[in-house]
């Protein structure tokens, strides 16, 4: 069996399945691309043109992180990367979808800086900061409630709900080195800072990408 996975480093998206692939002991080899340049051969697996893609051995695409997470619990359950109990479940995927949330708007608000002109009403309405603050504001408040003795949002152990925070505090920690959550959310930031210490966090740690077409 030999996957492939078509990444970014800085993309918390991949991260997130780079992390899963190796928690799950899934062997697959990294194809790294800058997905806004024209040399990208993701349009070629992915309709959607978004990475990360997890190409099969028998050439089939799987894309979108949240769905190729739902896949590998599928078919390969053990170890599970879910808690087992049902609300819990239902929680961890919550989380995932607010770390995800806050990710696009991070996304988002990066590419119109690096635009040659950026819109000043948008910049004025901040509405992409205000979806990331108010989405540091619930991790944090997940964190301090669940994660403060073990060092895990669920059960002691690492959960998608723990991939999926970190990815994004990664990425920021890349992206947005000078964003004060370090300041207003320590426990948040101790919690974020002993993860990255796991083997499969430290071997995914994600670094920035120059861009070889302008953003417009």
């Amino acid at each position: 069996m030999v996957w492939h996975l078509i990444s970014a480093t800085p993309s918390p998206y991949a991260r997130k399945i780079r992390i899963a692939l190796q928690e799950k002991n899934l062997p697959f080899e990294l194809q790294t691309e800058v997905p806004w340049d024209h040399t990208t051969h993701t349009p070629t697996h992915n309709p959607l043109e978004k990475l990360p893609v997890l190409i099969l051995d028998n050439d089939k695409a799987i894309y979108e992180s949240h769905y190729i997470l739902d896949w590998l619990e599928t078919k390969y359950p053990e170890p599970s990367l879910l808690p087992k109990d049902i609300d819990e479940r239902l929680l961890a995927k919550q989380i995932e979808v607010v770390a995800d949330g806050v990710c696009d708007a991070l996304v988002l608000a990066f590419f119109e800086m690096k635009r040659e002109n950026e819109s000043q009403p948008w910049k004025d309405r901040q509405v992409q900061m205000r979806k990331v603050t108010g989405g540091l504001r619930a991790l944090n408040a997940w964190v301090e409630e669940r994660a403060t003795s073990s060092g895990y949002l669920f059960e002691g152990r690492l959960t998608i709900a723990d991939i999926a925070t970190c990815s994004v505090l990664g990425f920021m920690a890349v992206r947005w080195p000078d964003h004060g959550w370090k300041n207003g959310y320590p426990a948040m930031e101790k919690y974020w800072r002993k993860l990255e210490e796991r083997p499969s966090f430290a071997s995914t740690v994600p670094v920035a990408q120059k861009f070889s077409d302008p953003v417009v």
